[in-house]
Protein backbone atom coordinates (compact mmCIF):
# COMPACT_ATOMS: atom_id res chain seq x y z
CA UNK A 1 0.00 0.00 0.00
CA UNK A 2 1.50 3.35 -1.18
CA UNK A 3 1.06 6.40 1.31
CA UNK A 4 -0.12 9.52 -0.14
CA UNK A 5 2.52 12.00 1.11
CA UNK A 6 -0.26 14.93 1.38
CA UNK A 7 -2.73 12.51 3.78
CA UNK A 8 0.35 11.53 5.57
CA UNK A 9 1.40 15.44 6.06
CA UNK A 10 -1.67 16.41 7.29
CA UNK A 11 -2.29 13.75 10.04
CA UNK A 12 1.61 14.24 11.42
CA UNK A 13 0.69 18.41 11.39
CA UNK A 14 -2.40 17.59 13.23
CA UNK A 15 -0.26 15.63 15.69
CA UNK A 16 2.38 18.23 16.15
CA UNK A 17 -0.41 20.91 16.35
CA UNK A 18 -2.42 18.67 19.29
CA UNK A 19 1.30 18.21 21.00
CA UNK A 20 3.06 21.31 20.81
CA UNK A 21 0.27 23.91 20.79
CA UNK A 22 1.95 27.49 21.80
CA UNK A 23 5.47 26.04 22.01
CA UNK A 24 7.65 23.41 23.70
CA UNK A 25 7.76 25.87 26.91
CA UNK A 26 10.15 23.44 28.71
CA UNK A 27 12.83 22.53 25.84
CA UNK A 28 12.57 26.91 25.31
CA UNK A 29 13.35 27.61 28.45
CA UNK A 30 15.91 25.01 29.16
CA UNK A 31 18.06 24.21 26.05
CA UNK A 32 20.12 27.49 24.36
CA UNK A 33 18.66 28.07 20.80
CA UNK A 34 22.28 27.63 18.80
CA UNK A 35 22.61 24.25 20.45
CA UNK A 36 23.01 21.61 18.06
CA UNK A 37 22.66 18.01 18.71
CA UNK A 38 22.44 14.46 16.94
CA UNK A 39 19.57 12.08 17.85
CA UNK A 40 19.70 8.22 17.65
CA UNK A 41 16.75 6.51 16.78
CA UNK A 42 17.13 3.00 18.39
CA UNK A 43 15.20 -0.17 18.82
CA UNK A 44 15.29 -1.99 21.90
CA UNK A 45 13.38 -5.24 21.10
CA UNK A 46 12.92 -7.14 18.14
CA UNK A 47 10.49 -5.41 15.55
CA UNK A 48 9.02 -5.21 12.27
CA UNK A 49 9.47 -1.62 11.40
CA UNK A 50 6.99 0.65 10.28
CA UNK A 51 6.34 4.69 10.66
CA UNK A 52 9.50 5.56 9.61
CA UNK A 53 8.05 7.43 7.01
CA UNK A 54 5.76 9.34 9.45
CA UNK A 55 9.06 9.39 12.02
CA UNK A 56 10.92 11.49 9.02
CA UNK A 57 7.89 14.10 8.23
CA UNK A 58 7.35 15.02 11.95
CA UNK A 59 11.20 15.99 12.23
CA UNK A 60 10.51 17.80 8.85
CA UNK A 61 7.69 19.81 9.60
CA UNK A 62 9.21 21.06 13.33
CA UNK A 63 12.28 22.01 11.34
CA UNK A 64 13.13 21.26 7.63
CA UNK A 65 16.88 22.12 8.81
CA UNK A 66 17.40 19.06 10.35
CA UNK A 67 18.86 15.99 8.95
CA UNK A 68 17.51 12.58 8.58
CA UNK A 69 19.65 9.45 7.74
CA UNK A 70 17.66 5.98 8.33
CA UNK A 71 19.50 3.37 8.40
CA UNK A 72 17.21 0.43 7.46
CA UNK A 73 13.60 0.32 5.94
CA UNK A 74 10.14 -0.05 6.45
CA UNK A 75 9.15 -3.74 6.84
CA UNK A 76 12.11 -5.02 8.02
CA UNK A 77 12.95 -7.40 10.95
CA UNK A 78 15.44 -6.18 13.32
CA UNK A 79 16.69 -7.56 16.22
CA UNK A 80 16.93 -5.29 19.36
CA UNK A 81 19.32 -2.52 19.74
CA UNK A 82 19.35 -1.84 16.17
CA UNK A 83 19.99 1.85 15.13
CA UNK A 84 16.99 3.03 12.71
CA UNK A 85 17.94 6.15 11.97
CA UNK A 86 19.81 9.08 12.75
CA UNK A 87 18.36 12.58 12.85
CA UNK A 88 20.89 16.24 13.86
CA UNK A 89 20.03 20.17 13.94
CA UNK A 90 18.82 22.04 16.19
CA UNK A 91 18.73 20.64 20.23
CA UNK A 92 15.37 22.17 20.29
CA UNK A 93 13.58 20.83 17.24
CA UNK A 94 14.75 17.30 18.11
CA UNK A 95 13.52 17.22 21.28
CA UNK A 96 10.02 19.01 20.36
CA UNK A 97 9.48 16.44 17.82
CA UNK A 98 10.62 13.61 19.59
CA UNK A 99 7.13 12.67 21.62
CA UNK A 100 5.25 12.54 18.17
CA UNK A 101 7.57 11.01 15.79
CA UNK A 102 7.32 8.17 18.43
CA UNK A 103 4.09 7.97 19.03
CA UNK A 104 4.06 7.06 15.02
CA UNK A 105 6.94 4.54 15.37
CA UNK A 106 5.87 2.78 18.26
CA UNK A 107 2.21 2.52 17.74
CA UNK A 108 2.62 1.10 13.94
CA UNK A 109 5.64 -0.94 14.73
CA UNK A 110 3.65 -2.84 17.12
CA UNK A 111 1.08 -3.05 14.13
CA UNK A 112 3.31 -5.14 11.98
CA UNK A 113 5.31 -6.54 14.94
CA UNK A 114 2.07 -8.37 16.10
CA UNK A 115 1.09 -9.22 12.51
CA UNK A 116 4.20 -10.31 11.73
CA UNK A 117 3.39 -12.95 14.60
CA UNK A 118 0.10 -14.00 13.21
CA UNK A 119 1.52 -14.54 9.69
CA UNK A 120 4.41 -17.05 11.45
CA UNK A 121 1.85 -18.79 13.59
CA UNK A 122 -0.49 -19.50 10.62
CA UNK A 123 2.82 -20.47 8.27
CA UNK A 124 1.97 -23.89 6.39
CA UNK A 125 -1.80 -23.47 6.22
CA UNK A 126 -3.99 -21.40 3.18
CA UNK A 127 -5.04 -19.28 5.57
CA UNK A 128 -4.26 -15.40 5.31
CA UNK A 129 -4.01 -13.08 7.79
CA UNK A 130 -6.36 -9.80 7.53
CA UNK A 131 -7.05 -6.69 9.38
CA UNK A 132 -10.46 -5.21 9.88
CA UNK A 133 -11.68 -1.83 10.18
CA UNK A 134 -11.10 -1.55 13.74
CA UNK A 135 -8.14 1.36 13.35
CA UNK A 136 -7.46 4.30 15.36
CA UNK A 137 -9.40 7.23 13.56
CA UNK A 138 -7.87 9.22 11.39
CA UNK A 139 -4.81 6.45 11.28
CA UNK A 140 -6.34 3.02 9.21
CA UNK A 141 -4.26 4.42 6.03
CA UNK A 142 -1.06 3.89 8.24
CA UNK A 143 -1.73 1.29 10.22
CA UNK A 144 -3.40 -0.88 7.37
CA UNK A 145 0.39 -0.52 5.70
CA UNK A 146 1.48 -1.62 8.83
CA UNK A 147 -0.52 -4.68 8.62
CA UNK A 148 0.82 -5.16 4.97
CA UNK A 149 4.88 -4.51 6.10
CA UNK A 150 3.71 -7.30 8.72
CA UNK A 151 2.74 -9.98 6.17
CA UNK A 152 -1.05 -9.78 6.58
CA UNK A 153 -3.04 -8.55 4.08
CA UNK A 154 -5.49 -5.27 4.20
CA UNK A 155 -9.46 -5.44 4.24
CA UNK A 156 -11.14 -3.39 2.45
CA UNK A 157 -10.23 0.41 3.55
CA UNK A 158 -13.53 1.63 3.67
CA UNK A 159 -17.03 1.03 3.71
CA UNK A 160 -16.85 2.28 -0.13
CA UNK A 161 -14.52 -0.59 -1.10
CA UNK A 162 -16.69 -3.58 -1.29
CA UNK A 163 -20.09 -4.76 0.37
CA UNK A 164 -19.74 -6.77 3.51
CA UNK A 165 -22.89 -7.51 4.49
CA UNK A 166 -23.42 -8.09 8.42
CA UNK A 167 -25.82 -9.36 11.25
CA UNK A 168 -27.58 -5.80 11.04
CA UNK A 169 -28.21 -5.75 7.59
CA UNK A 170 -29.53 -9.20 7.53
CA UNK A 171 -31.58 -8.34 10.25
CA UNK A 172 -32.67 -5.13 8.28
CA UNK A 173 -33.25 -6.80 5.20
CA UNK A 174 -35.38 -9.93 6.13
CA UNK A 175 -33.00 -12.88 5.57
CA UNK A 176 -29.68 -13.64 4.73
CA UNK A 177 -30.68 -14.56 0.74
CA UNK A 178 -33.14 -11.50 0.55
CA UNK A 179 -29.50 -9.12 1.76
CA UNK A 180 -27.39 -10.93 -0.72
CA UNK A 181 -29.85 -10.64 -3.45
CA UNK A 182 -29.67 -6.79 -2.92
CA UNK A 183 -25.88 -6.42 -2.58
CA UNK A 184 -25.33 -7.85 -5.54
CA UNK A 185 -27.81 -6.04 -7.37
CA UNK A 186 -26.33 -3.15 -6.16
CA UNK A 187 -22.91 -4.09 -6.26
CA UNK A 188 -21.45 -2.30 -9.61
CA UNK A 189 -18.52 -4.84 -9.67
CA UNK A 190 -17.30 -4.26 -6.11
CA UNK A 191 -17.05 -7.78 -4.41
CA UNK A 192 -19.92 -8.88 -2.02
CA UNK A 193 -19.56 -11.20 0.89
CA UNK A 194 -21.78 -12.49 3.43
CA UNK A 195 -21.09 -12.52 6.83
CA UNK A 196 -22.90 -15.66 8.89
CA UNK A 197 -22.97 -16.09 12.60
CA UNK A 198 -25.04 -19.67 11.86
CA UNK A 199 -24.17 -23.03 9.64
CA UNK A 200 -27.91 -22.97 8.42
CA UNK A 201 -27.39 -19.23 6.75
CA UNK A 202 -24.68 -20.52 4.47
CA UNK A 203 -26.71 -22.11 1.93
CA UNK A 204 -29.18 -19.09 1.83
CA UNK A 205 -25.65 -16.97 0.93
CA UNK A 206 -24.79 -19.19 -1.56
CA UNK A 207 -27.62 -20.05 -3.66
CA UNK A 208 -28.71 -16.10 -3.75
CA UNK A 209 -25.03 -15.39 -5.15
CA UNK A 210 -22.87 -14.72 -2.49
CA UNK A 211 -18.98 -14.42 -3.03
CA UNK A 212 -17.10 -15.32 -0.22
CA UNK A 213 -18.87 -16.30 3.23
CA UNK A 214 -17.57 -14.83 6.43
CA UNK A 215 -18.04 -16.86 9.50
CA UNK A 216 -18.51 -14.95 12.53
CA UNK A 217 -17.55 -16.45 16.02
CA UNK A 218 -17.79 -19.91 15.11
CA UNK A 219 -15.50 -22.00 17.34
CA UNK A 220 -12.59 -24.18 15.44
CA UNK A 221 -15.10 -27.50 14.95
CA UNK A 222 -17.92 -25.21 13.41
CA UNK A 223 -15.56 -23.52 11.33
CA UNK A 224 -14.00 -26.98 9.76
CA UNK A 225 -17.62 -28.21 9.49
CA UNK A 226 -18.59 -25.22 7.28
CA UNK A 227 -15.46 -25.73 5.31
CA UNK A 228 -16.55 -28.66 4.41
CA UNK A 229 -20.24 -27.68 3.78
CA UNK A 230 -19.40 -24.86 1.15
CA UNK A 231 -16.73 -26.91 -0.24
CA UNK A 232 -14.74 -24.13 -2.42
CA UNK A 233 -17.56 -23.05 -4.12
CA UNK A 234 -16.27 -19.81 -2.45
CA UNK A 235 -13.66 -18.56 -0.58
CA UNK A 236 -14.47 -18.82 3.26
CA UNK A 237 -13.75 -16.07 5.93
CA UNK A 238 -13.07 -16.39 9.69
CA UNK A 239 -13.40 -13.39 12.29
CA UNK A 240 -14.34 -13.17 16.16
CA UNK A 241 -12.01 -13.00 19.04
CA UNK A 242 -9.29 -15.02 17.64
CA UNK A 243 -6.18 -14.74 19.69
CA UNK A 244 -2.44 -15.48 18.75
CA UNK A 245 -3.03 -18.50 20.76
CA UNK A 246 -5.56 -20.31 18.87
CA UNK A 247 -5.04 -18.69 15.63
CA UNK A 248 -3.44 -21.68 14.61
CA UNK A 249 -5.63 -24.20 15.19
CA UNK A 250 -8.49 -21.76 13.21
CA UNK A 251 -5.96 -22.29 10.59
CA UNK A 252 -5.95 -25.45 10.70
CA UNK A 253 -9.54 -25.74 9.97
CA UNK A 254 -9.24 -24.84 6.68
CA UNK A 255 -10.29 -21.13 6.10
CA UNK A 256 -8.82 -18.87 2.90
CA UNK A 257 -8.85 -15.71 5.28
CA UNK A 258 -8.30 -15.18 9.12
CA UNK A 259 -9.42 -11.83 9.94
CA UNK A 260 -8.24 -9.58 13.22
CA UNK A 261 -9.38 -7.16 15.22
CA UNK A 262 -6.41 -7.16 17.15
CA UNK A 263 -3.75 -6.44 14.98
CA UNK A 264 -4.80 -2.87 15.23
CA UNK A 265 -7.16 -2.01 18.00
CA UNK A 266 -5.28 -4.17 20.30
CA UNK A 267 -1.37 -4.17 19.27
CA UNK A 268 1.19 -3.07 21.78
CA UNK A 269 3.40 0.00 21.43
CA UNK A 270 6.98 -1.20 21.00
CA UNK A 271 9.92 -0.60 22.50
CA UNK A 272 11.87 2.29 20.53
CA UNK A 273 13.88 5.35 22.08
CA UNK A 274 15.33 8.43 20.74
CA UNK A 275 18.71 9.45 22.23
CA UNK A 276 20.08 12.75 21.77
CA UNK A 277 23.58 14.07 22.59
CA UNK A 278 24.96 17.64 21.72
CA UNK A 279 26.66 17.52 18.56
Amino acid sequence: MAIDTQRLRQVVQGALDEDVGRGDVTTEATVPAALQARGVLLAKEEIVLAGLDAAAMSFQLIDPALTWEPRVKDGDLLPPSTVLAFVRGSARSLLTAERVALNFLQRLSGVATLTQKFVTAVAGTRAKIRDTRKTTPLLRFLEKRAVELGGGEAHRGGLDAALLVKDNHVRLAGSVGEATRRALAAAGGLPVEIEVDRADQIEDAIAAGAQMILLDNFTVEAVRLAVEQVNRRVPVEVSGGIKLETVRRYAEAGPDYISVGALTHSAPAVDISLEIESD
